[in-house]
């Protein structure tokens, strides 16, 4: 079983796509985040969670009544 993992990380260390994959997930330096880039995540999923809970009509209203509260 030894040899097999050693084997394993001898092989990973000579693919791009590893080091690429790792890259991906590697944590960031400045560890800041533009607000659009974290809106662009989040957004597809709430709105999924929005029609598959059938919560679409409330998200509809508030954004209705946010909107008006802004005076648009």
């Amino acid at each position: 079983m030894a040899d097999t993992a050693g084997r394993t990380v001898i092989r990973s260390r000579g693919h791009r796509a590893a080091g690429l994959v790792t890259g991906l997930f590697a944590p960031r330096p400045s560890g800041t985040r533009h607000p659009a880039v974290a809106v662009a995540m989040v957004l597809p999923a709430a709105v999924f969670l929005a029609v598959l809970f059938g919560g679409w009509d409330a998200v509809v209203t508030q954004a209705s009544s946010v909107a008006g509260m802004l005076g648009r």
